[in-house]
């Protein structure tokens, strides 16, 4: 496998849903080391604003609209392909589904198609449309969750999407040994999705989404082979 080099180039990377939590706080340092960025997210005004924030430090493009639409996927394709190369793909964006979380027996189905739609089907849609400029030691960054691997009560519809895309990136990531294929669980995070999923809780005592980025980094410009990671677990000691 090609050992992934940027040093002859600056590097681009793709993250979506990169308007806020660790979307944004992964795009902020990868603008700050000098990478190029291609962001998206659903709302075109908070979408704005990072890049506001963003552009300081480097080049970055932002294309508003919903990641299980294809012609969504299209149009961040066909920006991609005017770099003729993409280094890093990041599937952050996703969606927790009815809040609170319903038992299984009473999800609506509806509603689980359209969870599974974006946290499984979109991922792999977006990889499928960026293959053309994903080069022999492209990164690509699937950020998943415990819910995936354990069994929590009320997690049925967000669990067992996130343990879908695990397989499917765990399967991706054999076939396609050029690439390092990584599905990550950030943990518990101070995010507005976190939030939702405990409604009128106080979760001010979970970490920023920041200190969960060095382990993602680690993955990103390290040697790591293909697999699941925690990204705490990836944080060098100080």
């Amino acid at each position: 496998m090609a050992i992934h080099d940027t040093s002859s180039h600056q590097p681009l990377a793709l993250i979506s849903g990169a308007s806020r939590g660790l979307g944004l706080a992964l795009a902020r340092d990868l603008a700050r080391r000098g990478w190029q960025l291609v962001i998206d997210a659903r709302g075109e005004a908070a979408l704005q604003d990072a890049r506001a924030e963003l552009a300081q430090w480097t080049h970055v493009e932002t294309i508003a609209g919903d990641i299980t639409d294809p012609t969504h996927r299209a149009a961040l394709a066909h920006t991609v392909a005017q770099h003729g190369q993409l280094d890093l793909l990041v599937n952050n964006a996703s969606v927790l589904g009815p809040s609170p979380q319903p038992f299984l027996l009473d999800y609506p189905l509806a509603v689980l198609e359209q969870v599974y739609r974006t946290n499984i089907l979109a991922p792999l849609a977006l990889i499928q449309a960026l293959r053309p400029y994903l080069q022999a030691g492209a990164r690509i960054i699937n950020i998943t969750s415990d819910a995936g691997v354990e069994a929590y009560p009320g997690w049925g519809g967000y669990g067992s999407s996130k343990a879908a895309l695990e397989q499917l990136s765990h399967i991706l990531a054999a076939e396609q040994e050029d690439w390092r294929v990584y599905w990550v669980d950030p943990g518990d995070m101070r995010t507005q999705m976190h939030q939702e999923a405990f409604p009128g809780e106080d979760i001010s005592d979970r970490p920023l989404p920041e200190e969960s980025v060095p382990g993602l980094y680690a993955l990103i410009t390290g040697n790591h082979p293909s697999g699941r990671y925690s990204a705490h677990a990836l944080i060098p000691e100080e």
